[in-house]
């Protein structure tokens, strides 16, 4: 089983920028799939960005495409999630989740399933 920690969350004005973290570990082999998905209260759990392979693909949501950007350093287990021009609906909770056996279509759809504790992000002036 993959164990997943998030860091990195804060507080950002409109416009600004955060990178969260994602650190995996308790799985001795490569990890095909790593999502980052959010909730915010009293809304539905959104997938926000993911990636197959190391980089092998990257998947968006329509809500953060141009702005977020999910990459993988498979050397020290870290995935992050570099986020600009923050807006105030980007606040949420936001978690990563590891699914060693995705497939690449799979991963595409951006699954938000599991995930560690979380790390809050909020986005207001």
């Amino acid at each position: 089983q993959v164990h997943v920690v998030e860091s990195g969350g804060g507080s950002e004005q409109p416009g600004g920028s955060l990178r969260l973290s994602c650190a995996t570990s308790g799985w001795p082999y490569s990890i095909n799939c790593i999502t980052w998905f959010r909730q915010a209260p009293g809304k539905k759990r959104e997938g926000v960005a993911s990636i197959y392979k190391g980089g092998g693909g990257t998947f968006y949501a329509d809500s953060v495409k141009g702005r977020f950007t999910i990459s993988q350093d498979n050397a020290l287990n870290m995935v992050y999630l570099q986020m600009n021009s923050l807006k105030p609906e980007d606040t949420a909770m936001y978690y990563c989740a590891a699914d060693p056996w995705s497939t690449y279509e799979q991963c595409s759809t951006i699954p938000g399933q599991g995930g560690g504790q979380g790390t809050q992000v909020t986005v207001s002036s």
